[in-house]
């Protein structure tokens, strides 16, 4: 369920703002265009938002700034008293994609960089959960790092491993980071259409609407 990462994500806490913001040379292309990765969840969500992975509430202002209500969902607790102090007034509550609070009604389902800590049997479950709080028409909304196949994974691992950025290439064998095959069978097992937008190397924009009718 992604939890085995706590320590990373308590790790990250203090470091996350200047991790998207370019600093660690290791970690620049996986942020390349944050903003404008963040400003497509924000543009594709409606009405109230469920957030999941808050972490340091980056995505979550853009959100709020838009005038939409926005229940936020966070495992760490590093994460979560980061966000508490930014926004008081948000709604925070522990969980995970899997494990987590009822929610009263929402209509868009997000998440920025934090999916692929689910292996993809776990994504399955998640997004079956998430097909029943959704209405029809209801979207779900990720960026995430995933790649069209096996073999480009596998590629970026050897490219990490030769510009010595030991960091970044054992990130990317430790997490389950999926194919975008993998996420649209996902998707569509659970009566949603789905569209992939390439954001940067690395990163990809997901908009899954949930279909009326079950097929």
């Amino acid at each position: 369920m992604g939890r085995e990462f706590l320590d990373l994500f308590e790790e990250w806490a203090g470091t996350y703002d200047d991790t998207v913001t370019g600093i660690d040379p290791q970690y620049r292309a996986v942020f390349a265009n944050y903003n404008k990765i963040l400003d497509e969840v924000v543009k594709n969500s409606e009405g109230t938002v469920l957030e999941f992975g808050v972490g340091t509430g980056n995505l979550t202002e853009k959100i709020m700034d838009a005038g939409h209500e926005v229940i936020g969902i966070e495992p760490s607790q590093a994460m979560l008293d980061i966000a508490s102090e930014k926004y008081p007034e948000l709604t925070l509550l522990e969980g995970d994609f899997i494990t987590f609070p009822e929610v009263d009604a929402v209509e868009t389902i997000v998440s920025t960089y934090a999916f692929h800590h689910l292996t993809d049997s776990e994504k399955e479950i998640a997004v079956a959960q998430f097909a029943d709080i959704l209405p029809p028409n209801g979207k779900i909304v990720f960026g995430d790092t995933m790649f069209q196949s096996e073999d480009i994974k596998q590629k970026m691992i050897n490219e990490a491993s030769e510009k010595e950025y030991t960091d970044l290439a054992e990130d990317l064998q430790r997490e389950y980071y999926t194919t975008l095959e993998v996420m649209q069978n996902i998707f569509k097992n659970n009566n949603f259409n789905v569209t992939f937008k390439q954001m940067n190397e690395f990163v990809w924009l997901v908009v899954a609407e949930k279909t009326s009718e079950e097929r």
